[in-house]
């Protein structure tokens, strides 16, 4: 019978809960969700398709209108781009494979324009701006001597030899101002939560590069780093 206090405690507790879940007019609200994430325009071809994991609250001022905060990360993936590479300057080269990682992390606050009514499907639209931090790393492959080395840990016996290696030949990042445009829709389950699909366009204003003494793929004398991306979502919101 010890735990008979915290069982009465959680009975007191269940009818206020409901009455908070069956409120339509909720003062705000939480979400998490995952999709996929494309990257567009320019940074498609240097950049592959990823993934995206959110959380986020929106504060509902109206029942038209919120403001949303949101957190999200985005691992992208690689795409392989051939340069030529020589052991002597100004020599002939051979063309060597050299791939990129990059994940996005940015803060989005939004304003959220979001459909009044009980309906069952409630679609929205929103538009805000944000903070958006891009780490990249830039890989060639290689290979590399390995003296004979065991870890049962790792599931790793090697009596010793050549083997592949990934040479890490420049690492960079970038914090930057963007905006977001987007909408979707909520479903609702139950009074408690909804589950929602969305679709999101991001535009980041990105550093300039200056290319004026080297001879790039682009063949201007300077880039602007900008991004655009655009997230599909999955989530739930109670």
């Amino acid at each position: 019978m010890r735990h008979l206090p915290f069982v009465l405690a959680l009975a007191a507790l269940i009818p206020g809960t409901s009455a908070n879940a069956q409120d339509p007019d909720k003062a705000a609200t939480f979400q998490i969700g995952a999709g996929y994430t494309w990257p567009l325009s320019d940074v498609k071809d240097y950049l592959g398709d990823g993934y995206n994991f959110n959380i986020g609250a929106t504060f509902n001022a109206t029942k038209l209108f919120g403001i949303e905060g949101l957190y999200s990360f985005n691992g992208l993936g690689s795409k392989t781009i051939s340069l030529p590479v020589s052991s002597i300057p100004g020599a002939a080269g051979i063309p060597t494979d050299f791939s990129a990682d990059m994940n996005m992390q940015y803060g989005t606050a939004s304003v959220i324009v979001q459909s009044p009514s009980r309906a069952r499907v409630r679609p929205y639209g929103l538009t805000g701006v944000g903070i958006y931090y891009r780490p990249v790393t830039v890989t060639t492959p290689g290979v590399g001597y390995v003296a004979g080395f065991c870890s049962p840990w790792w599931y790793y016996c090697v009596p010793g030899g050549f083997v592949p290696t990934e040479n890490v030949v420049g690492e960079r990042s970038s914090t930057d101002f963007g905006m977001v445009f987007g909408g979707g829709a909520n479903f609702r389950v139950s009074e408690a939560a909804s589950v929602f699909v969305e679709l999101r366009f991001h535009y980041i204003w990105g550093p300039e590069i200056n290319t004026q003494a080297v001879s790039t793929i682009t063949g201007t004398n300077s880039v602007k780093a900008n991004g655009q991306f655009m997230p599909l979502t999955f989530g739930v919101r109670f």
